[in-house]
């Protein structure tokens, strides 16, 4: 079932938009550095992360503008609240870590996160929890699979947030003379923003899911590009190389 477009409709409504073209363009990039250097699962991972980051502000666009579904939200649960953050995560880890660890974590993890979108397919949702125009995890009647995605989101920030947080402290330290300390920085910052937004969305300000996911992709992405600015001199790595 469709539902009309609501006359409520402001800017901010528009932002998903945005970031779905952006992370189109940012993921192309990851994946072309991955296909030229033929090396760096890393770049791998971090491109299908931005792709599901993507998808996920796409279906919130189509859900936000043109009404909401069944299938459109647990698309949207799936892509956002389930990928949204675990594979960039899993490249933070390919980056900063051993390949054994990266290995060993991946084993153990891609089996929950496949899992857990298999059970938001095969839920039984609660139709009259389903809203015109917001996405939510509501509709799940399988309600333990709301209890599931906490555990991947914990694991994404920790790698995530705190592999760039711990880059930054590093190159600080070193009193790097580049701008991967800053770059670190930003990205740290951008991957907690998507986090704080859907905090707020799950209190009904879904407006500030949409602003966290913009203003988190463009820090990524600049963070991105300073951390490229410099090549390390050394054999310690760099946050994005």
């Amino acid at each position: 079932m469709r539902l009309p477009l609501e006359s409520s409709v402001i800017w901010v409504h528009y932002l998903p938009i945005g970031t779905t073209i952006m992370s189109a363009i940012f993921a192309i990039n990851l994946f072309r550095r991955y296909a030229n250097r033929r090396e760096g699962l890393h770049l791998l991972w971090w491109g299908i992360g931005i792709a599901f980051y993507g998808l996920g502000t796409f279906f919130e666009s189509m859900i936000t503008l043109f009404g909401n579904s069944i299938l459109l939200n647990k698309a949207w649960y799936i892509s956002g609240a389930v990928l949204g953050g675990y594979p960039l995560a899993q490249g933070s880890v390919y980056l900063l870590h051993p390949r054994r660890f990266a290995h060993i974590t991946s084993a153990l993890t891609i089996p929950l996160v496949s899992l857990t979108s298999l059970f938001v397919i095969m839920s039984p949702v609660f139709p009259e929890m389903l809203e015109m125009h917001r996405p939510s995890g509501a509709i799940l009647a399988w309600r333990w699979i709301r209890w599931m995605t906490p555990f991947i989101n914990v694991y994404s920030a920790f790698f995530l947030v705190g592999g760039a947080a711990l880059s930054s402290w590093r190159y600080f330290k070193k009193a790097d003379p580049g701008h991967r300390a800053l770059g670190s920085v930003l990205i740290a910052i951008g991957a907690i923003l998507p986090g704080i937004g859907g905090s707020l969305a799950k209190a009904g300000i879904i407006e500030a899911l949409y602003i966290g996911e913009f203003i988190g992709l463009i820090l990524i992405w600049s963070g991105d590009s300073l951390c490229r600015k410099s090549r390390p001199t050394n054999k310690f790595k760099e946050w994005i190389p």
